[in-house]
């Protein structure tokens, strides 16, 4: 059967045992392009997709999956279910939220409906570009990718909906060498539809952000003014969301417990998760349990108020369901963002001495989500006279909170980055002290 007659029958059968029973079903399609010596090679398309069940008995979630849509599948699927909720600790009521019809909703159009040659040749172009600068000694890869995905919620609560949305990138890893000096790197360029992306302009943007590195000089240790590029922001923020996450609140994790209303932040700092954005590369019209997206303004002038919770993370805090149920078809529910972001303010300023973070490394390992501690090996320029000198060979060491407070100025310089899960939106900011530690 259809993964929809699929979905259909298990809600059938969930009213005969008398459970409540969410199905999430997602299908998901992924092409890779890469070029190599001027032709496009390594063709790869996948697709892969099932169904996640949540059932809920006597006050307990069990959880189960199933990418075949046979009656002894679904059944057996839905046995194991009902079996994993029986064995959960009781520890807090689980529940399904009531829902609505939510529609279909194609956020993807025909944004990635080029024919197969006219992709191949975009990454063709792409390659031949970055190829063409004397200083590039190997380049790694040029690669085009895209992914559609589709997603069904429905539930014996009511809800019923879903949504389709896709992304198109251009990536590539490049080793760039001048005279003495090499220097690694990698550039991607995401778009919501295949024609927004330029492989000529995404070329150039990623040999200058490479290439600006070549020559690059150790900085002495001090404490100096920073100004983190939107990449590094970006980096912050998605540090950032663990403390936002509503499961992380409810389970003791996060630091900003019992700081709602209260200032978290410099006064020139506001952070949003925009599910409705237009054109947003992480828009849904509702969340993984069906529930309606909003707008959600997490931190406003420096002050903190809302986290991002689902229907249980809301009810184990005491505070209000915000749309921001994540899962998959294979996992457990959890709590994701969307469009986040931190609005765009007017500029900044390049004061000689300061110095322009453009990369940091390391931050898995580096930077402590529970703690809000971050050192990490990093890359930049400084500013000399008016002009940028590269520099390298140094770590950046810094609390997160602390140097949330310490913004003084937000640039006018917007960019997306993919995150896991969503898509963060930065500008560059400025931090007027900075631990650096160099040579």
């Amino acid at each position: 059967m259809t993964q929809a007659e699929a979905r259909a029958w298990l809600l059938r059968q969930a009213a005969e045992y008398r459970v409540d029973l969410e199905v999430l079903g997602t299908s998901e399609r992924t092409l890779t392009i890469e070029a190599r010596d001027g032709k496009a090679s390594d063709v790869s398309l996948a697709e892969q997709g099932g169904l996640g069940l949540r059932i809920i008995r006597n006050g307990r979630a069990g959880y189960a999956s199933t990418e075949e849509f046979t009656e002894e599948a679904l059944r057996w699927t839905l046995d194991e279910a009902i079996a994993n909720a029986e064995i959960q600790a009781g520890d807090h009521v689980a529940f399904l939220p009531a829902g609505v019809a939510l529609g279909e909703h194609d956020l993807t159009d025909e944004g990635l409906s080029a024919p197969l040659p006219e992709k191949a040749g975009a990454v063709v172009e792409f390659e031949r570009n970055l190829s063409a600068d004397g200083r590039v000694q190997a380049l790694q890869f040029a690669r085009y990718g895209e992914n559609v995905r589709q997603v069904e919620v429905s539930s014996t609560r009511g809800a019923a909906g879903g949504f389709r949305h896709g992304h198109a990138h251009l990536m590539s890893a490049v080793v760039m060498r001048e005279g003495d000096s090499t220097k690694q790197g990698w550039h991607v360029d995401v778009q919501g539809a295949f024609h927004a992306l330029e492989p000529g302009r995404t070329a150039q943007e990623a040999l200058k952000a490479t290439g600006r590195h070549l020559g690059a000089v150790p900085l002495s240790t001090g404490r100096r003014r920073a100004i983190l590029e939107p990449d590094v922001t970006a980096t912050l923020l998605q540090l950032l969301l663990f403390s936002l996450s509503g499961k992380n609140l409810a389970e003791g994790r996060s630091l900003l417990e019992g700081k709602l209303g209260q200032q978290v932040a410099a006064s020139s700092v506001t952070i949003v998760d925009d599910p409705l954005l237009q054109g947003g590369l992480a828009s849904r019209p509702f969340d993984a349990e069906g529930t309606p997206a909003e707008r959600l303004v997490l931190v406003e002038n420096g002050i903190l108020k809302s986290f991002l919770h689902n229907s249980e993370t809301a009810a184990r805090t005491g505070q209000e369901n915000t749309g921001h149920a994540g899962r998959t078809y294979r996992s457990t529910l959890d709590v994701a963002a969307s469009n986040f972001f931190l609005e765009p303010g007017s500029g900044v300023t390049h004061e000689d001495g300061t110095i322009i973070v453009t990369d940091v490394m390391g931050v898995h390992a580096g930077a402590n989500p529970l703690t809000g501690d971050v050192s990490v090996q990093a890359m930049g320029l400084e500013v000399q006279g008016g002009e940028t000198v590269p520099v390298d060979n140094f770590a950046l060491s810094f609390s997160l909170f602390g140097l949330l407070e310490k913004i003084e100025e937000i640039g006018s310089d917007f960019e997306w980055r993919p995150v896991q899960g969503g898509i963060c939106g930065a500008p560059s900011i400025t931090v007027p002290d900075v631990s650096f530690g160099g040579s």
